[in-house]
């Protein structure tokens, strides 16, 4: 795994006493302003924790495989948000495959953002929304394989933020994960193949996603807000001293189901309530 859900998955693995033997993640990327190298979180966490980790370029490599095989025998891989397709040599080299930890309900949402389009979806603002965890066998098709156990979860008040909704979902799949390993390792666990006539799919999401129409649907602008809170951000343009200025909107409500936005991020600035954001403009 490389994103915070991995982070939320781990931690209640090793709570849990079932902590993997080795980590594998993605390699650093450019971060920041300065676009220095910065470790993926699941590496800060392996670090932590001290648990050896291995971080391909290419995770198709055979230099990649060879390394697998010379640390010994795997008895089980665990996927939980690693944002690459696993060649079939990789999966199938643990004697009791390769499970991954997927956050909807499959065969609903699958995809690289099963998180942020649940949220997107505009489901009753305000009234209680069902989501959840898939554990299923992982396979080259993409959230494709057969399932071996799910949970759902009830999330009050819709629609949260992605950040909440991920640290929810990525604690229950940990919970469940630990559970379940025993049993699957037991043999005491028949999948159950996806219905893939009801598959529907997120897509990767981009930064021009996040772009907020004020004057449209408040209902729709109020999702992409809660949807986008870690990335891309929600945001709206403006003039300020004749030239366009970035707004991201941190927090915001319906009421009277008009948009009130309370708190922003102006380019350039700190994190600001919007009153003192419109009183500078």
């Amino acid at each position: 795994g490389t994103s915070r859900f991995s982070v939320f998955v781990l931690e209640e693995m090793a709570q849990g006493g079932t902590p993997p033997s080795l980590i594998i993640t993605a390699p650093p990327k450019p971060k920041g302003r300065g676009l220095e190298l910065a470790p993926s979180e699941v590496k800060v966490w392996a670090d932590a924790h001290s648990i050896p980790t291995l971080e391909p370029k290419e995770i198709k490599s055979e230099d990649f495989l060879d390394s697998l095989k010379a640390l010994g025998g795997w008895d089980i891989f665990v996927v939980a948000s690693y944002g690459k397709i696993i060649p079939r040599n990789i999966i199938d080299l643990p004697t009791h495959g390769t499970l991954n930890v997927h956050p909807s309900l499959l065969p609903l949402l699958r995809g690289p953002s099963p998180i942020q389009s649940a949220i997107l979806e505009e489901a009753p603002i305000g009234t209680s929304h069902e989501s959840g965890v898939t554990i299923m066998l992982i396979d080259e098709q993409g959230d494709h394989g057969d399932i071996v156990t799910q949970e759902k979860v009830t999330i009050p008040n819709w629609p949260p933020k992605a950040s909440d909704l991920e640290a929810t979902l990525g604690k229950k799949g940990g919970e469940l994960l630990v559970r379940t390993i025993p049993l699957w390792i037991a043999g005491s666990i028949s999948v159950q193949p996806q219905d893939h006539t009801l598959a529907t799919f997120s897509k990767k999401i981009s930064k021009q996603d996040a772009e907020l129409n004020l004057a449209g649907s408040p209902a729709t602008a109020l999702l992409k807000i809660r949807a986008f809170d870690i990335w891309p951000r929600a945001y709206f343009t403006t003039l300020r001293n004749e030239r366009p200025m970035r707004v991201v909107v941190t927090e915001a409500h319906l009421e009277n189901e008009a948009l009130v936005i309370d708190r922003v991020v102006p380019e350039g600035k700190r994190e600001m309530a919007y009153t003192d954001f419109t009183r500078g403009q």
